[in-house]
């Protein structure tokens, strides 16, 4: 007995260092982006800045908050979660209630399942998509960005789980009760399941908060790209035009710009995401007993 609680006090230590230092490697290249991002120009670019800033400057980060495309840029990000986490969690809640019920209650579900499931496995590829979007008059347009990706079939599967997972008799005593499936699903399984939305939530705001490539190619006018596409093309194509004069130019540089362009973009998922972590472990385990 004595040996079996030493092995196991052994394998948590062990998980517990191998978890540290994978957390510190993960967290090396951040606070090496933030120093890089707070130095000046000369210590950025003489390669000198490791993990703490050399020669402090704000300057960066006055620059990007004064450029108006950034600004136009984060405000199109934030719309588009906005829109793209509404639409989404309401899309998967009403699709994953009814297929989480019974063949003998919803007589299609087999056939909608596997009509669910044959799109994860075959989609019409980057064309076909592109051709839908531009018919339906979308290019150009918020909802470009946001309607394509609406329905994500692993949430749809996540939320399915869960709702399968809660007592039958919750619904069964309900509709004694009187309650329609409108009533049950927003007030009784809805609140039941925010675990799980929560978990979907923190997906979905990811999903499009990262997202850069359907705005390069969807979006015709750069006033109109997502923060991350303006910021694919200010790395690939650095534009320091709004400085004119030597005293600028000394104070910044392209490498602190595109660092402190990266951290901004950072700080909105970091803030949130302490919110919703608490939700996470619960959110993620498919079809547990619920007491």
């Amino acid at each position: 007995m004595g040996s079996k609680k030493s092995s196991q006090q052994l394998a948590t230590i062990v998980i517990s260092i191998a978890m540290l230092v994978l957390g510190i490697v993960c967290l090396l290249p951040v606070i090496h982006i933030i120093a890089f991002s707070l130095s000046s120009p000369a210590a950025a670019n003489s390669g000198k800045v490791l993990l703490w800033p050399i020669e402090f400057s704000l300057d960066a980060y006055t620059y990007i908050m004064d450029e108006p495309k950034f600004g136009k840029s984060f405000l199109v990000s934030l719309e588009r979660v906005g829109l793209g986490l509404s639409i989404s969690c309401l899309l998967t809640l009403l699709t994953a209630y009814p297929l989480s019920k019974e063949s003998a209650r919803f007589r299609s579900r087999t056939f909608y399942v596997w009509f669910f499931v044959t799109t994860m496995l075959f989609s019409g590829g980057l064309i076909p998509t592109y051709m839908v979007v531009r018919a339906y008059g979308l290019l150009d347009t918020i909802w470009a960005l946001v309607l394509p990706g609406a329905v994500q079939v692993f949430n749809i599967t996540l939320m399915l789980n869960f709702f399968r997972g809660l007592p039958k008799e919750l619904d069964e005593s309900a509709f004694v009760d009187g309650a329609g499936h409108w009533t049950i699903l927003f007030r009784i399984s809805l609140p039941l399941s925010l675990p799980s939305l929560a978990t979907i939530a923190l997906f979905t705001m990811v999903g499009h908060w990262n997202a850069w490539f359907d705005g390069l190619i969807y979006m015709n006018r750069p006033e109109h790209y997502p923060l991350q596409t303006y910021l694919q093309t200010i790395v690939t194509n650095p534009d320091m035009s709004r400085i004119t004069n030597f005293a600028e130019l000394k104070n910044i540089s392209t490498r602190t710009v595109k660092t402190a362009q990266i951290i901004v973009a950072m700080l909105p998922i970091i803030v949130v995401y302490p919110f919703l972590q608490r939700f996470f472990v619960k959110g993620i385990v498919l079809g547990s007993v619920k007491g």
